[in-house]
C-alpha cells in the first residue's frame, strides 16, 4: 500500500510557561513569551496503481491543509503566504513514490488549542512517470513497454477526513499524531486520472503519541543552510521558501560532512549555503529540533538524487561493466531549473568514484560499491553534476503535456548509493541469518523499474541498527511469512552471478492492512 502519513504532532502551550520554554521531546519549546492557548501542530508525510502499470514517479502539489473547528472555523496548518524576508511560500510537492518506508516533514503552525471536526487537504498538479507493462496502449500514447510521463486529470482535488479520530479535542501537553494513508491503487482510476474523493482513496488514523522516552520520528527537510545562528541553531530555507530555525542538541548527529566541512562530527560543521537534510524528533512554536544532519552539498556545487532505470553500456566493450546511467531525477537540493525533478538524464560515471551513503549505519560485511560494476537498476544514487558537460540532448515537448523541458545527459564524478524504497510480500525467512526473500513467484515488488523487464527477488539482510515499524515484537521476531512490507536500503549486486541482488535494510515498516 503506498501511503501518505502526515503526523499531527501536538503539545499545547500555556501562559505558565515562562520566557524562553523549553521541554523535552514531548513539549514545546518558543522564544520569546510563550502564547496562551495554542498548540503547534506539525504535518509530515510518508506514502496500488492499476494492474499492469509501475508507478516511478508520483508527485503531487499540497496546496491547502486545514483544521475545522466544531463552530466551522478553518485554522490553516501550511505557512503563510508571504514570508518574512519577502519571498513567497508555495505549494509543497511531495514524490508519494518515495515516502513507502519513510516520511517527510512538511510544515509546523501553531494553532488554537480547542476541538476540531474534521481535516480538509488540497492537492493539485499531479505529475506522474509510469511504466505500461499491461498488454495494451495506455492513455492514448503510452505504448506497451514505455516510460510514459503523464500529467492527470484531478478530480475532488479537496478531501476532507471527518470520521474517528474526529472529532478531536487539542488539549495543552497531549500530543497526537495523525496518519493519513494515500492508496495509489485506488484514488489513481482506469484513465489514469486521480480522484481524491474514490472511496477509501484517503483515509486517516490516530497513531501512539510520542514520550520523552521514544521520540516519535516526525520526518525529515531538505534545504539549503540560510545562515548559522550559533552554536545549537541554523536556519533552513527549503526548495519552496519555507523558512525552519533548527536547534540541535548534544545527541545530534552530523553525517556525511567531508573533511573540508569540519574535521569532526559537530554543531561547527554546518555553514551557510551548505544542503543537508534534517531528521526532525520535535518542534516548538519557532523552532524544529534535529536528531540528525546529513550534508547534501558544498555550496556551488549542484548536486542530483534519483532511480536508475536503465544502464548505459561501454562502446569499446558492451558486455563489460556500463558507461554510465539513466537516473530518474527526484531531488535537486539547490532547485535548479536546469535540472527539473521527474527529468530523466542519461549520465556517463566513466571517471566517477564510487562510495555508500551510509548515514551511519553500519552495512553487513561483504557489501561494496566501488566501480561501475556494481550499478543496478533500481538503486537510488547521489551524484554529482559536471556543468561544464552539462547538455540538453532534445527540444521543448508541446506546451499542452507536462514533462522537463529538455532530456539531459552530464558527467559525474562522484556516485554514492542512497537507500532505495520497496514494498513486497515476505518469504523464505531465515531467522538465523536475518534475513529473507522480498517477492517472488507470483507476487510484486513496487515501484521496480522498468528496465528490470520482470519482478525479481531480492535477497533482504537485516541488521542490530535496523528500525522495526508497526511489528511486535519489533525485531526480526515480529516478521512472519507472507507479511507485506515497506523496507529502505542499500540495492547491492548479488555475491553469486544468478542470485537475487542484495537489499540491507535501515527500515522496515509492516502494512498493516495485508496489500500494497
Amino acid at each position: 500500500m503506498r501511503r501518505i502519513i502526515f503526523l499531527l504532532f501536538i503539545s499545547a502551550l500555556t501562559l505558565s510557561l515562562p520566557t524562553g520554554c523549553s521541554g523535552g521531546s514531548n513539549t514545546t519549546q518558543c522564544s520569546g513569551t510563550c502564547p496562551a492557548t495554542v498548540t503547534p501542530v506539525s504535518l509530515t508525510m510518508t506514502d496500488d496503481p492499476p494492474s499492469g502499470i509501475s508507478v516511478l514517479f508520483f508527485q503531487a502539489d499540497l496546496s491547502a491543509a486545514t483544521l475545522t473547528t466544531t463552530s466551522g472555523s478553518a485554522v490553516s496548518l501550511l505557512p503563510e503566504a508571504t514570508l518574512g524576508n519577502g519571498m513567497q511560500s508555495g505549494p509543497i510537492a511531495v514524490d508519494v513514490t518515495q515516502l513507502q518506508a519513510q516520511s517527510a516533514f512538511l510544515s509546523a503552525q501553531a494553532v488554537p488549542s480547542g476541538s476540531y471536526s474534521g481535516l480538509s487537504l488540497t492537492f493539485s498538479n499531479p505529475q506522474m512517470i509510469i511504466y505500461n507493462a499491461s498488454d495494451l496502449a495506455l492513455a492514448g500514447s503510452c505504448a506497451i513497454g514505455s516510460i510514459c510521463q503523464i500529467a492527470p486529470a484531478i478530480s475532488s482535488a479537496t478531501v476532507t477526513l471527518a470520521t474517528s479520530p474526529f472529532p478531536l479535542t487539542l488539549t495543552p501537553f497531549t500530543p497526537v499524531s495523525l496518519q493519513i494513508d494515500f492508496h495509489l491503487n485506488t484514488v489513481i482510476q482506469s484513465d489514469l486520472s486521480v480522484n481524491l474523493g474514490a472511496a477509501n482513496g484517503v483515509t486517516v488514523e490516530q497513531i501512539p503519541s510520542q514520550t520523552d522516552s521514544a521520540p516519535l520520528p516526525l520526518g525529515s527537510i531538505s534545504g539549503t543552510v540560510a545562515g548559522v545562528n550559533n552554536s545549537s541553531e541554523f536556519t533552513l530555507q527549503t526548495p519552496d521558501n519555507r523558512i525552519y530555525s533548527v536547534e540541535t542538541g548534544s545527541s545530534t548527529t552530523y553525517d556525511d560532512f567531508p573533511s573540508s566541512a569540519c574535521s569532526t562530527s559537530s554543531s561547527s560543521c554546518v555553514a551557510a549555503g551548505q544542503s543537508v537534510r534534517v531528521q526532525v524528533s520535535g518542534l516548538g512554536t519557532d523552532v524544529v529540533m534535529a536528531t540528525q544532519v546529513t550534508y547534501a552539498q558544498l555550496a556551488g556545487q549542484e548536486t542530483v538524487e534519483g532511480t536508475i532505470i536503465g544502464l548505459i553500456p561501454s562502446a569499446s566493450n558492451p558486455l563489460g561493466a556500463p558507461a554510465g546511467f539513466q537516473l530518474l531525477l527526484r531531488s535537486n537540493p539547490s532547485n535548479s531549473s536546469g535540472l527539473p525533478l521527474g527529468a530523466i538524464a542519461s549520465i556517463n560515471s566513466s571517471t566517477a568514484v564510487f562510495s555508500v551513503d551510509g548515514n551511519g549505519f553500519t552495512l553487513p560485511s561483504g557489501l561494496s560499491f566501488t566501480s561501475a560494476a556494481d550499478l543496478l537498476v533500481g538503486q537510488n544514487v547521489q551524484v554529482d553534476v559536471m556543468t561544464a558537460y552539462l547538455s540538453p540532448v532534445s527540444g521543448q515537448p508541446p506546451s499542452s503535456s507536462w514533462g522537463p523541458s529538455e532530456s539531459l545527459s552530464f558527467y559525474t564524478d562522484r556516485v554514492d548509493l542512497e537507500p532505495s524504497q520497496l514494498t513486497g510480500t515476505v518469504a523464505a525467512m531465515d531467522s538465523g541469518a536475518q534475513s529473507f526473500t522480498l517477492g517472488g513467484t507470483g507476487t510484486t515488488i513496487f515501484p521496480w523499474p522498468a528496465a528490470s523487464g520482470s519482478t525479481p527477488s531480492f535477497n533482504v539482510l537485516t541488521a542490530s541498527q535496523t528500525t522495526w515499524q508497526g511489528f511486535s515484537p519489533g525485531n526480526f521476531g515480529g516478521l512472519a511469512d507472507n507479511d507485506v512490507v515497506s523496507v529502505s536500503g542499500w540495492i547491492f549486486p548479488p555475491a553469486v552471478s544468478g542470485n537475487p541482488p542484495i537489499l540491507a535494510a535501515r527500515s522496515m515498516t509492516l502494512q498493516t492492512a495485508g496489500v500494497f
